[in-house]
């Protein structure tokens, strides 16, 4: 089992890697980050469409959002 590192000894390792592999970890990590991001997107439209559906909102216009807003 792999014991956990700092993030110094993550870059650390990271530039022992061929730029080929540095390349790669990067698109990984990218990929990873972005779906991470539209699963974190999906979650928040879930909870506002229930929030919607219990009564807990209610549409607005967008002057009424701004008034509340500026309020």
């Amino acid at each position: 089992m792999m014991t956990p590192k700092n993030f110094a000894e993550i870059l650390e390792s990271a530039e022992q890697l061929s730029i080929e592999e540095q390349e790669d970890l990067v698109r990984i990590l990218q990929s990873r980050l972005r779906d991470s991001h539209r699963a974190d997107r999906i979650r928040d439209v879930q909870e506002a469409q229930n929030e919607f559906a219990e009564g807990k909102c209610h549409p607005v216009t967008p002057q009424e959002l701004m008034e509340e807003i500026l309020s």
